[in-house]
C-alpha cells in the first residue's frame, strides 16, 4: 500500500476501500475540486479499486501519476457485468475524464436523422444536440452519407418541406395548409401536408427508410418485389415498372457492398492498432452478407491502457452511436472485460469472418497512416516522433530509434573506392554527424569487405572513445550486407547494435525493409510515411556517398587494368569504364563499339591488347 509521500489523502482512502464490497460495478476517482478524473468498470470493485494503491512502482508513469491525484472513490454496485459496462459508458460520456480514453467528440462525423414529429423528415447533422430524433451513424465521410441520401430519395417519397406538421388523430387530418409545394408538382412527394397522404402510408415510407438505414436490405427487397407483382396483377404497368427499377437500384447498391456469404447475417467486427500514444480502430457492421457501415477513429491514450482495454470501453460506445443490433462481433482476440451476456465474441482463425476481421484490420491501418501524414503536416516534430514510435514497435526493438546510421559504397570498377555514412536524430538529418570514408584495405570492387572496413573502423572508433552508439544500424543493401554488418558488429566487435537492410529492386527503387536473422520483410507498404522516412534516409546516404566519390574522382588520377594498355590514359580509362561499367564488359565490346568511344585507332589497340592477354 502507498504512503502519504505519494498520496496525502491515503489514510482517507484506506477507509474507502474497507467499505467497497466485491460486487459488480463501476468505480469513479475525484480529485481535490471534486472532479471526476477516471472512471472504470469491475467484477469485483473491492479487488480492482484496492490494486491501483498496491505495488505503486509496478504501474507507468500515467497511472502514477492519476493514483498521487486521487482524493475521493465513488463506487456504484450494479446487477450483472453488462450492466457495469453501459454504466461507465454513460458516466464516460457525461464527465468526459481526463484519464479516460474516449472517441472524439459526435461532431466531428455526419449523421442522418429521422426527426422526432408527426411527419419525421431525413435530415444531414454534425450536433447531435439540436435536433430531436433517431440517429444513424456516424458516417466516416461526408461523400459516403450523401450517396446513401441519395439513394433513399429515389427509392422513398418523403416530405422535405420545412412546414412544421401536427397529425390530429382524432379528426385524421392535418394542419399542413391548402396547397402543396413544388416537390409534389415534380413527383419528389405525395404531399401528406394537404392530406393526399394519409398519415399511415407516410409512417410505412417511414418504416422503410429505418429498414435501409440500419441495413435490412433483404426484407426491403422483399416487400418491393411483392408490391411490384401486386401493381402487376392489377395491370398498373407504369408503377409497377417504376417499382422495378427502384428495386434494381437498390440491388445495385447492396452488390457493392456484397463481399461475404450472405449467412453472416448481423455481425460487428472490430479490429484495433496502436502504438505508445494512440490507437486506430476500426468497426465494420455486417449485415445478409453486405458491409452497410464502416468506421474508422484514432483514441488517445491516457493511462498507456492495453488494446484489450481500449476495446472494452470503445465497443459500447460504437454500439450505441451505432444503434447496432449486432449479436455477435469478431474481434483479433478476446476482450476479457465485455461479458458474453452483452454480445458473443468470435476470435476466427479462417473462412468469412476472417476475411471480414483482415479487412477491418486494413482500414485501421488506412486510418493509423491517413492520421501519421495529418499530423506530420501540422506538427512535423511531433509526427517523426511517433514514427520513431511505431519503427520501434514494427522492428521489436527495446528503445526507440532515436539515432539511425546508414552505410553506403561507391566506386568504378573499384576505381576511387569510397563510403559514406549519414546519421538521422528524431526523423531528421544530423548533418553534422555525417561521415566520409576513403577505403583503404580492399583492392577491387568488393561491396561486401568495403562495408565490412567501413562499419569496423566507425564503431571500433566509437566504442574506443565511449560515445553513444546508433539506436539501430542501416545497411543499403540486402541479406548479404546485413550479415557482413552482423559479423563485424557482433563477432569482431561484441557490440550490440540492431541491424536492418534497404533492400532495392530492378529499377533500383527502395522496395524492402528487412531486419533480423534469417532477415524478415517488414510489411510496409510505399505510401506509408514511415516507408517514406526508410526511402528518404537511403536516398540521402547515397547521395553523400556519389557527391563524395565525385569529388575524390576530378581530383585523382584513375589506375586499372585498362591504363596498362599502351597508349591509354586515364581520361580514355575513365570514358570507357563510365560508358561500359567496367572491364569484363569493355572486353566484350567490338572494334566498332570501343571505336564510338575512344575512335578507331585507340580501339583497336584495345582489342589487339586483350587478344594477347
Amino acid at each position: 500500500m502507498i504512503d502519504a509521500s505519494i498520496n496525502p489523502n491515503i489514510e482517507r482512502i484506506k477507509l474507502r476501500l474497507k467499505s467497497i464490497p466485491e460486487n459488480p460495478g463501476v468505480y469513479q476517482y475525484l480529485d481535490a475540486a471534486g472532479t471526476v478524473i477516471y472512471v472504470g468498470k469491475a467484477r469485483n470493485l473491492h479487488r480492482r479499486v484496492s490494486s491501483y494503491f498496491m505495488r505503486y512502482d509496478d504501474h507507468t508513469s500515467k497511472i502514477k501519476m492519476l493514483v498521487r491525484n486521487i482524493c475521493d472513490i465513488r463506487t456504484t454496485i450494479v446487477a450483472t457485468e453488462v450492466d457495469a459496462l453501459l454504466l461507465e459508458n454513460n458516466l464516460i460520456k457525461q464527465y468526459q475524464p481526463r484519464y479516460n480514453s474516449m472517441l472524439k467528440d459526435d461532431k466531428s462525423y455526419p449523421y442522418l436523422c429521422l426527426t422526432d414529429e408527426d411527419y419525421p423528415q431525413l435530415l444531414f447533422t454534425r450536433d447531435l444536440s439540436r435536433i430531436r430524433g433517431e440517429f444513424f451513424g456516424p458516417y466516416p465521410n461526408q461523400r459516403i452519407l450523401r450517396e446513401l441520401q441519395d439513394i433513399i430519395r429515389q427509392l422513398f417519397f418523403y416530405r422535405k418541406c420545412k412546414k412544421r406538421l401536427v397529425w390530429d388523430a382524432e379528426n385524421h387530418q392535418v394542419n399542413g395548409g391548402d396547397r402543396p409545394c413544388i416537390n409534389h408538382q415534380i413527383g419528389l412527394c405525395k404531399a401528406p401536408c394537404v392530406g393526399l397522404e394519409s398519415h399511415e402510408e407516410y409512417m410505412k415510407t417511414i418504416g422503410e427508410i429505418r429498414k435501409l438505414l440500419r441495413g435490412d436490405f433483404g426484407e426491403i427487397v422483399d416487400d418491393m418485389k411483392q408490391h411490384m407483382l401486386a401493381l402487376a396483377d392489377e395491370l398498373r404497368f407504369e408503377e409497377a415498372e417504376m417499382m422495378r427499377r427502384r428495386i434494381r437500384l437498390l440491388q445495385d447498391y447492396q452488390s457493392r457492398s456484397t463481399i461475404v456469404n450472405t449467412n453472416v447475417r448481423d455481425v460487428d467486427v472490430f479490429s484495433i492498432l496502436s502504438d505508445t500514444k494512440y490507437a486506430y480502430i476500426n468497426m465494420m457492421r455486417i449485415k445478409s452478407g453486405s458491409i452497410i457501415y464502416s468506421f474508422s477513429t484514432e483514441v488517445k491514450k491516457q493511462l498507456d491502457e492495453d488494446d484489450s482495454t481500449i476495446l472494452s470501453t470503445i465497443i459500447p460506445e460504437l454500439h450505441q452511436r451505432t444503434q447496432s443490433t449486432a449479436k455477435e462481433m469478431i474481434v483479433p482476440f478476446r476482450v476479457d472485460d465485455i461479458p458474453e451476456d452483452y454480445i458473443k465474441q468470435t476470435v476466427p482463425t479462417r473462412g468469412d469472418r476472417k476475411e471480414l476481421l483482415e479487412l477491418s484490420l486494413r482500414n485501421a491501418k488506412a486510418h493509423r497512416q491517413q492520421c501519421l501524414q495529418q499530423r506530420l503536416l501540422v506538427n512535423p516534430d511531433a509526427g517523426r516522433s511517433q514514427l520513431m514510435e511505431r519503427l520501434q514497435k514494427e522492428l521489436h526493438l527495446a528503445t526507440k530509434p532515436v539515432n539511425i546510421e546508414c552505410f553506403d559504397n561507391s566506386n568504378i570498377q573499384g576505381a576511387f573506392p569510397v563510403a559514406a555514412m549519414v546519421r538521422f536524430t528524431d526523423g531528421k538529418p544530423n548533418r553534422q554527424e555525417y561521415r566520409k570514408f576513403n577505403i583503404k584495405t580492399v583492392e577491387g570492387p568488393d561491396d561486401y569487405a568495403s562495408m565490412a572496413e567501413i562499419i569496423h573502423r566507425r564503431y571500433q572508433r566509437l566504442s574506443d572513445e565511449g560515445k553513444q552508439l546508433p539506436d539501430l544500424l542501416i545497411v543499403d543493401g540486402g541479406q548479404g550486407q546485413m550479415e557482413v554488418a552482423r559479423q563485424v558488429i557482433e563477432d569482431e566487435l561484441h557490440l550490440n547494435i540492431p541491424i536492418a537492410g534497404l533492400a532495392k529492386d530492378d529499377r533500383h527503387r527502395t522496395s524492402q525493409l528487412l531486419f533480423g536473422f534469417p532477415p524478415r520483410v517488414v510489411g510496409l507498404k510505399p505510401g506509408d510515411p514511415l516507408f517514406k522516412l526508410m526511402e528518404q534516409i537511403q536516398n540521402e546516404v547515397h547521395r553523400f556517398a556519389i557527391t563524395f566519390h565525385r569529388q575524390k574522382r576530378s581530383k585523382g588520377t584513375i589506375k586499372t587494368q585498362l591504363t596498362d594498355i599502351p597508349g591509354i590514359g586515364e581520361k580514355t580509362a575513365r570514358d570507357l569504364l563510365l560508358k561500359f561499367g567496367s572491364v569484363k564488359e569493355v572486353k566484350l565490346q567490338s572494334a566498332d563499339d570501343l571505336a564510338k568511344v575512344v575512335g578507331p585507332a585507340k580501339a583497336q589497340v584495345i582489342i589487339d591488347y586483350f587478344k594477347t592477354k
